[in-house]
């Protein structure tokens, strides 16, 4: 079991249903209807330097979830992000985004 966190900027304000919507659009690859964020990278980089992407971890710490908490490696473009973390890491993942989300505006989260 995983917990997923999805990150992007949509183009207008969404309710609940639409936000879930457009999280399953995303899962399926389908990125229409976001915002090209450049704090999109920066967050990404900056949450890489605290936890490495699971395929960039050492043989070594493979299953160290303090040092790398992600259960597969990152959803990314340059309009969203997709987290997905182990289960026993799930509190600690989302106190760590909240404040690297503070600094990028206005962002879309969505937990499941």
């Amino acid at each position: 079991m995983s917990y997923d966190l999805a990150i992007w900027f949509p183009d207008r304000i969404l309710s609940d249903e639409q936000a879930l919507q457009q999280y399953y659009r995303l899962c399926d690859q389908n990125i229409s209807g976001l915002i090209h964020q450049p704090s999109i990278d920066n967050f990404y980089f900056e949450l890489y330097k605290i936890h490495p992407e699971v395929d960039d971890i050492p043989d070594d710490k493979i299953e160290d979830f303090d040092f790398c908490p992600w259960s597969v490696a990152h959803d990314i473009s340059d309009c969203h992000v997709i987290l997905s973390c182990v289960w026993s890491r799930a509190g600690y993942v989302h106190d760590l985004v909240w404040p690297l989300l503070k600094n990028m505006g206005s962002p879309f989260l969505i937990h499941r």
